[in-house]
């Protein structure tokens, strides 16, 4: 593995490891400053997120700037109209993934929803500018360290399956969510399907920030509106279940 590819894995155990000094460090500075400490106490997990990844985003995007030029003069990668369309429909590959991960760990007896996810939402709920982390810069992150670098570094060694399922698996435990293995997996195989397709990094990455996005949108705007719709759907079902 590339000497670069070591930086950008520690850079980012780093800012995942940061909150433990970071958040109490904001909460206090910003108690030092007239805030009152509950208020900030609140405040500084979205600061502290929005911060280190943004800054984390940027030393990793410095480390790999020669590696840009590099993958840009790639030879066999796709043209920009194919890695559009791999795009496009990597969204709906990984939620047709996630749709049978989902099947499978519920016929397996796990319980469904993520309660990783569901944090988020929350925080989200309370302070919509975690968004930028939760789809735009931690996707963008997980598809450079965990498909470009450990998959990429991985493919050179053995075939795909194998390349991917460990590097899926280590995507899986680093959203400390191993009951969901089977989930990640598949989001993790997706993925690294169309880097391989692809061979730009950049097609993986439009796929997780648009699905990552639209989770979002579902699950906390639009909530609501969902949430009815089941209800009415189970009204509608205990109706022709009478007959």
């Amino acid at each position: 593995m590339k000497r670069e590819y070591w930086y950008v894995i520690i850079a980012y155990i780093v800012m995942q490891l940061s909150s433990l000094i970071g958040i109490p460090l904001v909460a206090v500075i910003g108690a030092a400053m007239g805030k009152s400490l509950e208020e900030m106490e609140t405040l500084s997990i979205p600061y502290w997120l929005v911060t280190s990844f943004t800054l984390t985003l940027i030393i990793i995007l410095f480390i790999l700037r020669k590696e840009r030029k590099t993958e840009a003069d790639l030879r066999g990668a796709a043209s920009p109209a194919t890695s559009a369309g791999w795009a496009f429909a990597g969204v709906f590959l990984a939620m047709f993934a996630q749709s049978i991960a989902a099947s499978i760990e519920n016929m397996l007896g796990i319980e469904m929803g993520s309660e990783n996810t569901q944090e988020i939402i929350k925080l989200i709920e309370r302070f919509p500018i975690v968004i930028l982390v939760s789809s735009i810069i931690g996707p963008i992150l997980e598809e450079i360290v965990f498909r470009k670098i450990i998959f990429g570094s991985l493919h050179k060694k053995m075939n795909f399956f194998f390349a991917a399922l460990i590097s899926s698996a280590i995507f899986a435990l680093a959203h400390m969510e191993p009951e969901h293995v089977i989930l990640y997996s598949a989001m993790g195989f997706t993925f690294a399907f169309l880097y391989v397709k692809t061979k730009r990094i950049i097609v993986p990455i439009i796929a997780h920030v648009t699905m990552n996005t639209m989770v979002v949108l579902l699950q906390s705007v639009f909530r609501e509106d969902i949430e009815r719709m089941i209800k009415e759907a189970e009204k509608i079902q205990s109706f022709i279940g009478g007959f």
